[in-house]
């Protein structure tokens, strides 16, 4: 019996009915194009080709085309669901298969310039090897790894993830000093001398991050725990980490502690060595000494201890000398945070000096008044409305703002967990319905410019929310004669998202450019629940305007916290094949994470292109080779 095809039992009505759709939304695109003609020439040469095309793109996307999709998928044809990087030469191309199927002359199109199939996809490629430079032999994503405080002193650790993968490294000059940033850059010039490989330097600006303001300090006491399983056996001993009394950093990666000790007694120390103390509960512990690194020694425990400045430690199973006892150093103070409960009130100041840690009993009332906080921009306070919500330290505790008293805001807590939260100093705050007003550049940002066009190949700009935010930007850098420095445009606020297309068109003025989906804060913003579409819809926009996409925030998190990712980590590290570079945040096994990352964008490359899946040949032969044998 014979089958006739779909496309034959098609009607010359129906062909005709399409053709004249698809022309339709073709007249608007060309229509949109002459509309922004002058807006295009006023961009740099690289991108008017690709802001025709975006221009396009956007123009199509105001059309519900999903039936017609369905009808031109029924005849084999292209749906228009892969046109991003070349709008108008798809709707093009159907078009012309729809008048050959119809029988149809065709028509004279009004002419407009834009990018073929091929010359779309060369510009993406084109604009990010100028961007993050060429992409590594065995795989077209990029790697950017942040860069840890410890990255200042250990140059071994930077080598190793170049040696290992990383292609770009991230310097966030919200956190350290300028002589921490030169010394991290010193080592990566070193490494990529040694090793003859490329990674360029990314140094994102601080911004007006809003974050809570400083508390009353807590105890100077280090508390360690071992990992245990259900019985209380210990499956992961904590690891510490003993400096010389005046190494400046108080964390470690990989460390559940650091003990800074006098430098002389600590260079005596060998490996095997057991040292014992009582800690500050009066509880006998001890270290077991491990392996060195240039910075310090480490050792491992197996109990929970609470170590306060000058508590002493004993070396035993040593020859007599004089350098068996020697005491603790300085520690630093804990923070306490403010724990906040479900239907709690907090206050959110404009400037006391310090929060309070617990709300004080009111002699009259006998009830707490509530617990006190000041932000680090009060500037915010006048555009804050009651009713609007806010998010705490990346969106673990939520609240809504109730009242505007004064110089402070009163927000009832409306999300924590069951038991609590404890909210801490220098912890972020997002309000994702407010409209906030602030320049994106601050003082500071435009001094550490300075050091950044000296030092890096490319800028991240924080907290990017208009247009002009982007020519201040830019005007810094003509002041600095750095014009021809890339930019990444860094989408976290709601507000970045949705005036994304004009901010692309912004930075087209200078080349290149890209764009970083900071998924953290951008959550917060947008809701959960909406940031699978909406990091979809940046990766359409931006593949449109042919710029790279940084794919950032907790990618393979658990892995480079606990050495160990989870599944669903893994496939949010496969999806991120589709964007042009996929960053790592610092961590204890960052190492091991860039191999790991290494190898799935490797294998995913065989498999997928942005949203087109590659059908490269499986190995699955069971049916093929028959059924299982009777």
């Amino acid at each position: 019996m014979k089958h006739r095809s779909e496309s034959s039992r098609v009607s010359a009505d129906s062909l005709r009915t399409l053709v004249s759709r698809l022309a339709a939304i073709r007249a608007s695109l060309v229509q949109s194009h002459s509309d922004f003609g002058e807006r295009i020439l006023g961009l740099h040469p690289a991108y008017r080709q690709s802001a025709a095309n975006l221009i396009h793109y956007l123009s199509l996307r105001q059309h519900d085309i999903r039936s017609l999709q369905d009808e031109l998928a029924a005849l084999g044809l292209s749906s228009l669901g892969r046109a991003e990087a070349h709008v108008m030469w798809t709707v093009d191309a159907v078009l012309d298969a729809l008048h050959h199927l119809a029988g149809l002359d065709k028509e004279a199109l009004d002419p407009c310039e834009y990018p073929g199939f091929r010359e779309g996809r060369s510009l993406l490629e084109r604009h990010t090897e100028a961007l993050l430079g060429a992409a590594p032999a065995h795989r077209g994503v990029r790697i950017m790894v942040t860069m840890p405080s410890e990255a200042a002193d250990d140059y071994l650790l930077v080598r190793d993830l170049v040696s290992h993968g990383m292609n770009c490294m991230r310097i966030n000059c919200a956190h350290d000093t300028a002589e921490d940033w030169r010394r991290i850059v010193e080592h990566l010039k070193r490494a990529r001398r040694e090793l003859s490989l490329p990674c360029r330097i990314l140094m994102d600006l601080g911004g007006p991050k809003l974050r809570t303001g400083s508390l009353q300090p807590g105890p100077c006491v280090v508390v360690w725990h071992p990992r245990r399983d259900s019985y209380g056996r210990v499956t992961d001993p904590a690891r510490i980490f003993l400096v010389p009394i005046g190494y400046k950093h108080t964390t470690q990666a990989g460390a559940d502690a650091v003990l800074p000790v006098p430098g002389e007694w600590l260079a005596q120390v060998k490996a095997g060595e057991r040292i014992h103390f009582k800690d500050a509960r009066g509880k006998r512990r001890a270290l077991e000494m491990m392996g060195s690194s240039r910075q310090g020694r480490w050792a491992r425990s197996d109990q929970t201890a609470y170590v306060v400045p000058g508590t002493t430690l004993l070396r035993v199973d040593v020859a007599g000398d004089a350098t068996r006892e020697t005491l603790v150093g300085a520690l630093p103070p804990r923070d306490g945070g403010i724990l906040l409960r479900k239907g709690d009130f907090l206050m959110i100041a404009r400037n006391p000096p310090v929060g309070n840690l617990s709300a004080a009993a009111d002699s009259f009332e006998l009830e707490q008044s509530p617990a006190t906080i000041f932000c680090s921009l009060p500037e915010v306070f006048g555009s804050v409305q009651t009713g609007e919500r806010i998010w705490f330290d990346d969106g673990k505790i939520g609240g809504i703002v109730r009242d505007i008293e004064g110089d402070a805001l009163r927000v009832e807590i409306t999300q924590v967990r069951p038991q609590g939260d404890r909210l801490q100093a220098d912890k972020g705050i997002n309000l994702p319905d407010t409209r906030i007003t602030l320049p994106a550049l601050t003082a500071r940002d435009v001094e550490d410019l300075k050091f950044i066009v000296g030092n890096a190949d490319l800028v991240g700009m924080s907290f990017v929310r208009h247009e002009r935010d982007i020519h201040q930007l830019q005007s810094c850098l003509r002041d600095l004669d750095a014009e021809q420095m890339g930019i990444v445009l860094k989408i976290e606020t709601r507000q970045a998202f949705e005036r994304l297309p004009n901010l692309i068109f912004a930075a087209m003025r200078q080349h290149p450019i890209g764009v970083m989906i900071a998924r953290g804060d951008l959550a917060v913003e947008c809701g959960y629940e909406r940031l699978a579409e909406v990091q979809e819809e940046i990766l359409w926009i931006c593949e449109a305007a042919h710029i790279p996409v940084i794919w950032a925030t907790q990618v393979l998190e658990s892995m480079t916290k606990r050495g160990q990712p989870s599944r669903a980590e893994i496939t949010d590290a496969a999806m991120g094949e589709r964007a042009e570079c996929v960053m790592l945040n610092k961590g204890a096994h960052i190492v091991a994470a860039v191999s790991t990352l290494d190898d799935i964008l490797r294998r995913m490359e065989n498999h997928q292109s942005k949203k087109s899946a590659r059908l490269r040949q499986l190995h699955l032969r069971a049916i093929l080779e028959g059924s299982e044998s009777q």
